[in-house]
């Protein structure tokens, strides 16, 4: 068994966006915002803020009490996209369910759709999270010049360790605007034979036996255990969720790794990718 190191490939990343921040001169900073708590997004806040200062990006957090309302919340994103100093903006999802409409009840595994009228708010010069209807739709037609952090994660973690995804028979748990359904779309394209699996598929684990590479980004602990695998696969894990005030993923480690050929930690894996991604994204748009 071998790690999908993220972390150490992110750094490398990292340290080539400072040598291109510096050489082109680029004033950038990344615009965060925040509504309420959430421990999961704070981590990830915090490695998004330490991974600026390392590549020499200015960062801005812009915190709202979970009280704030809809109309109100617009108003204030309207406003964080008009300031010019904010070359990058990003919503931190989730946000609280308040601010799902009222009659939006899609599979569980869609949430962020419901949360379109305020990501769409983000123009697409600006939207280096590709979270906006807008930026979604370019990708999806191949037009757009930046890929969404997490899949262009996932995917420089398989070229580095020269995992080819043609051909391959590649499962992805959960459908979500985050990971999943990007994901798929990205995959079909290059060319692997692909089972996208929700709450709604039938024999689920038939298919996940069947997997050359296993993709799971749903959230929920231990989803995948040890006798759900077959030796040698890849296990992609880019759920994160806590548990005992630990960051998790959706992969029994101490049980898949055992099994598996490579396997992504948690942390160490998908996350510190999917944050230097968002960063490579933030300097590409901003030099086109």
């Amino acid at each position: 068994m071998k790690l999908l190191d993220g972390k150490k490939l992110s750094e490398k990343i990292l340290a080539n966006l400072k040598k291109e921040v510096r050489k082109s001169n680029l004033k950038l900073r990344l615009a965060v915002v925040q509504v309420g708590e959430n421990s999961v997004s704070q981590i990830f806040i915090n490695q998004k803020k330490k991974a600026c200062k390392l590549v020499g990006v200015d960062f801005k957090l812009y915190r709202f009490d979970e009280k704030i309302n809809p109309q109100g919340l617009k108003k204030e994103i309207k406003k964080i996209v008009r300031n010019p100093a904010n070359s990058g903006i990003i919503i931190q999802l989730p946000l609280p369910e308040k601010f799902l409409p009222e009659d939006y009840n899609p599979p569980t595994a869609l949430p962020a759709f419901g949360w379109a009228p305020f990501l769409n708010l983000i123009p697409e010069q600006k939207d280096i999270d590709v979270l906006s209807e807008h930026s979604l739709g370019e990708f999806y037609q191949g037009t757009s010049k930046i890929l969404p952090p997490t899949v262009n994660g996932i995917l420089c973690l398989l070229k580095n360790y020269k995992i080819e995804p043609k051909g391959k028979n590649i499962v992805v748990i959960g459908a979500g605007r985050l990971v999943g359904f990007p994901l798929a779309v990205q995959l079909l394209k290059e060319k692997a034979t692909l089972s996208v699996l929700n709450e709604f598929t039938k024999d689920a684990p038939s298919f996940i036996k069947k997997a050359n590479i296993l993709i799971s980004g749903v959230g929920k602990p231990n989803l995948i255990k040890g006798d759900m695998v077959k030796r040698g696969v890849v296990i992609i894990d880019a759920g994160c969720s806590m548990k005992k005030g630990k960051l998790v993923g959706d992969v029994d480690f101490k049980e898949v790794s055992k099994k598996a050929s490579y396997i992504t930690p948690v942390p160490g894996g998908v996350g510190p990718m999917t944050v230097a991604c968002l960063l490579e994204n933030l300097v590409k748009l901003n030099k086109s």
